[in-house]
């Protein structure tokens, strides 16, 4: 029998099952049912139970292996408290566990610096009154803000201590001191973590664990994130734009005193570097890059001496690299690819069998990340995550065969929620590509959502999406097309997009469409658009080139007016050589000499031909697409005649906190719902 098949003797649905009744029994079964929303699909989730964060939070091996802890999540809002259970790996479901209370606070993460020592991630929100200006209106309303923080655990005694918890004013003062730089795996008493000075600079300190205090060994000036180090010192420095789109890195080598400028890179919009992990030789590190003119993401080895990149590792042909992976001690271990799911091309050839082998017992229906591996790669904490699952935390022991589920990071059951699929789309000119769909509860036909990523040179995954559950547990399907100018498929398949924003691009999604009503045989007449950013204004413009198609359209901090945007990208550039607005010159057009077609592009301008109900939902603190694009589009509907509804969301570009979100949703639902009606 092959290495593969002989993992376990139970099936998926007998662990999920273990899985549920597990998180039944910690986080108590059942749910308000009064203030549920009702889905219009018999059996499935009501909206808010989407929302509910209890849960498994984490899990991590300790650095032998001999021991594993999981950290858990119970109770919501002010009843939210954490506990901590650690287990004995040689008997993992023995009675012997020790369980820790960590306290009335919402956690993250959970890491090993020692045998008997933790790290966890908490995060608490203070509630703060605040002043809320609308025209003239003056008003006062009450929010909370994320206060981060890191808590040392000894699993034997049960004391704890807070990191740089000698510093009042600094732990009054700073929200964000949550964030470990390096777990320093050969100096099980320290760690490396960043933390703001009272002058707005970073300093990067050394604290020790034990007693939460800690000392500053380098400081950098106001635009520096953070440092990468190799072997605790520091290498890499990053400093970010004002705006947050640029990153700007300088290197040193050990024993050096001053910083080199290495690169620059974009954020958020088509990344093309990445730190992925140090090397042996104090002198590279390993990073994820497009190097030269290659087509897809790699991982190679960067000198930090003259910056000359090496050959690609465990190279993957025609398929983007995502990441690196190391083991409990720092040891490459191997690269991570989305092919069909997540795979990986390991550095010992006899992981990938047992890999093939976890996803086999999960039917090849989601994905197992591979999140914490033994040194001696024979024990591993695994996340295993789907269109059905939203993540299930797994413990596996190479040696002996075995898989035990650790818990599930909410209490929503995959038989309640839709279906997902990998399709393939033959376009009109005869391209090909990837979309995701996902079935209703019922299986039954109906009427479809589709919902194009934003970016647009990002992608989506067969992976569980929140917002494509919610939808489905009305009774809808939900395709999701990775069109061409998605990212993830390489230079090449991006650049089919550039320049085509008003055709080409919604052309592969008119065509996902059509092929799925056909295949599934859908409601044509019952067809609607959504999307977020780049999504938000495919949904625009669909509405504008296919009136006859969509019943309604939602644009959430949307692009309404391409030309408005490519000036503003213009005016706030603050990078050398304005890199942000001719990267979206490259990508939308030139106003120089392409004007008509991007004005052409444009949904606001265009607005006299769309006959469906709109509704715009923006961050009034987006900084990434303004809301005056909302706020202009809002006016251009209205003065047109048509029907729109325009909310705003006291947030940023989708990075709401979920009371704002649930509501955001409700309103989706009902806006769909009387557009299929």
């Amino acid at each position: 029998m092959p290495e593969e098949t002989q993992v376990g003797v139970s099936r998926r649905g007998a662990l999920f099952t273990a899985v549920g009744a597990g998180a039944a029994l910690w986080l108590g079964a059942g749910h308000n049912a009064a203030a549920r929303t009702l889905s219009s699909e018999p059996g499935a989730y009501a909206i808010e139970d989407f929302f509910n964060h209890r849960g498994t939070k984490g899990a991590a091996l300790s650095p032998s292996g001999e021991k594993f802890a999981v950290l858990e999540q119970f109770g919501e809002g002010d009843q939210t408290r954490s506990q901590l259970v650690v287990r004995n790996a040689n008997d993992p479901e023995g009675a012997a566990a020790i369980s820790i209370e960590v306290g009335a606070l919402a956690v993250r993460w959970v890491h090993w610096t020692s045998e008997d020592r933790l790290l966890v991630k908490t995060v608490m929100e203070p509630k703060v009154q605040r002043i809320r200006m609308t025209g003239s209106n003056r008003s006062t309303h009450v929010e909370g803000y994320p206060t981060e923080r890191v808590v040392s655990v000894h699993t034997v005694t049960g004391q704890m201590a807070v990191m740089f918890q000698n510093e009042i004013n600094r732990l009054r003062a700073s929200p964000y001191l949550g964030q470990v730089s390096d777990f320093l795996p050969n100096d099980p008493d320290h760690v490396l973590m960043p933390a703001y000075e009272s002058d707005g600079s970073l300093g990067l300190y050394k604290m020790n664990v034990i007693s939460g205090v800690g000392e500053r060994i380098e400081r950098g000036p106001s635009s520096t994130m953070g440092w990468v180090m190799h072997d605790g010192i520091p290498v890499l420095r990053r400093n970010i734009n004002a705006r947050g789109n640029v990153e700007t890195w300088f290197a040193r080598l050990p024993g050096e005193a001053d910083w080199r400028l290495m690169r620059r890179n974009r954020l958020r919009d088509a990344p093309e570097f990445a730190y992925v992990g140090q090397t042996q030789n104090p002198e590279t590190v390993r990073v994820l890059i497009r190097a030269d003119s290659d087509n897809h993401l790699t991982v190679r080895d960067i000198n930090l001496r003259d910056f000359s990149v090496s050959a690609p590792i465990n190279h993957r042909e025609g398929v983007d690299a995502i990441d690196g992976i190391y083991d409990s001690r720092g040891k490459y271990i191997g690269v991570a690819y989305y092919g069909e799911r997540l795979e990986y091309e390991f550095e010992d050839p006899a992981l990938s069998a047992h890999h093939r082998a976890l996803n086999q017992f999960f039917e090849n229906d989601c994905d197992v990340k591979l999140v914490d591996i033994s040194a001696d790669g024979n024990r591993m904490i695994g996340r295993v995550s789907g269109p059905r699952e939203p993540g299930t935390w797994i413990f596996y022991d190479r040696a002996a065969r075995n898989i035990l589920p650790l818990g599930s990071a909410t209490s929503l059951s995959f038989e309640k929620l839709g279906e997902g699929q990998r399709i393939i789309v033959d376009t009109r000119d005869g391209a090909k590509i990837e979309a995701y769909l996902t079935a209703p509860l019922s299986g039954k036909a109906g009427p479809l959502v589709v919902l194009p990523h934003g970016g647009p040179e990002v992608r989506d995954y067969r992976s569980y999406d929140r917002q494509v559950q919610i939808l489905a547990a009305q009774g809808w399907w939900v395709l999701q097309p990775n069109f061409r100018g998605s990212g993830g498929y390489g230079k090449a398949f991006a650049e089919a997009g550039w320049g085509r924003w008003g055709e080409r691009m919604q052309e592969d999604v008119e065509d996902a469409i059509a092929q799925v009503i056909r295949d599934k045989g859908l409601d044509a007449n019952r067809v609607a658009i959504m999307g977020t950013s780049y999504g938000g204004y495919a949904a625009l413009m669909g509405a504008v080139r296919r009136p006859e198609l969509y019943k309604a359209a939602i644009s959430i901090c949307g692009v309404a007016d391409l030309v408005d945007m490519l000036d503003w990208e213009k005016r706030t550039d603050d990078t050398p050589g304005n890199m942000i607005f001719e990267f979206w010159t490259k990508r939308i057009g030139d106003l120089s000499t392409q004007r008509p077609m991007i004005e052409a592009a444009s949904p606001r301008r265009r607005v006299s031909e769309i006959v469906c109900p709109v509704l715009l939902v923006h961050g009034v603190k987006d900084e990434i697409v303004p809301p005056i694009q909302s706020q202009a589009m809002h006016r251009a509907l209205r003065g047109a005649g048509k029907s729109v509804q325009y909310v705003e969301i006291n947030g940023g570009h989708g990075d709401w906190d979920d009371k704002e979100e649930l509501a955001m949703m409700k309103s989706c639902v009902q806006l769909l719902n009387r557009a299929f009606a």
